[in-house]
């Protein structure tokens, strides 16, 4: 090789890496930074992750991606609507992560890529205050329950009740208020739901509703969702490692004490759903 062609191939050798690294410094976590703007999906009708309260957007998630813009320099930006769009809006690009959050199962890992568990999701129950007749999970037996139609809470509850003498009437609701309402009304005698979001609603009603304990089920967990894609892994792992420092400083904990009135041992890595 001529020395002229020499120079030509170390050139088109460098011009390549350079090209390489552009493509790399172009990726999700490099736009998030050079905009200064992480944008969140989710609903806000998921008390206490993701709510309304006074016409302002608050509960845990909020709380939680305020502290999360902080270790990674950004300002936070929201964008709401209904549950079912949540997810295909991650995937046309419209936010870069979903604060939601879901349970972790199994068929939502072959499509997403989880950030560490915020908040254990294993299901319990909520009974009216004052109803000796349930004090344990099992006391549901040939009873009418609510669930949220279509949720792996619902499943759980009709797996659960497939194990008991007497099989459970499983009421399905599209929004969780319907069926605190029949609950509180006396229509069924207990409501399915995720352990934080029912214990929220106990403290915010003591004098109407309280929790039936231990949750039943498999152990599960809610966790944030990114994309599975390359181009987003390193905006994943940025996510997922101030979500880690967060939870190791003790302001996760003091988060889930002021929205769950309790705290969640949570694994720092997502564990292999149950279900």
């Amino acid at each position: 090789m001529k020395k002229r062609d020499i120079c030509k191939f170390i050139a088109a050798g460098l011009l390549t890496a350079f090209l390489g690294g552009a493509a790399h410094a172009e990726d999700a976590l490099a736009r998030v930074k050079a905009a200064g703007v992480l944008k969140v999906g989710t609903e806000t009708e998921f008390a206490p992750f993701d709510f309304i309260d006074a016409g302002e957007h608050v509960g845990l998630n909020v709380d939680l991606f305020a502290e999360i813009g902080k270790e990674m320099g950004v300002k936070i930006e929201w964008v709401a609507l209904p549950w079912d769009g949540v997810l295909p809006g991650l995937e046309a690009g419209k936010f870069d992560v979903v604060a939601g959050p879901a349970t972790i199962t199994k068929a939502r890992m072959e499509r997403y890529r989880f950030l560490p568990p915020i908040a254990e999701a294993s299901v319990a129950l909520l009974k009216r205050k004052g109803d000796t007749s349930i004090n344990k999970p099992e006391d549901i037996a040939g009873k009418a329950v609510g669930g949220g139609k279509a949720t792996a809470q619902l499943a759980q509850l009709e797996a659960y009740s497939a194990t008991l003498p007497t099989k459970v009437t499983t009421k399905e609701y599209v929004g969780y208020n319907s069926a605190y309402a029949d609950l509180a009304a006396g229509r069924i005698v207990a409501v399915a739901n995720s352990l934080p979001n029912i214990a929220f609603v106990a403290k915010q009603r003591p004098d109407t509703f309280a929790l039936v304990l231990p949750p039943f089920g498999a152990k599960s967990y809610f966790g944030f969702i990114g994309r599975k894609d390359a181009d987003y892994a390193a905006l994943d792992d940025a996510i997922g490692a101030a979500i880690l420092k967060i939870k190791k400083d003790g302001r996760m904990a003091k988060i889930q004490e002021k929205w769950f009135a309790t705290t969640f041992d949570t694994p720092d890595v997502v564990p292999t759903p149950n279900f």
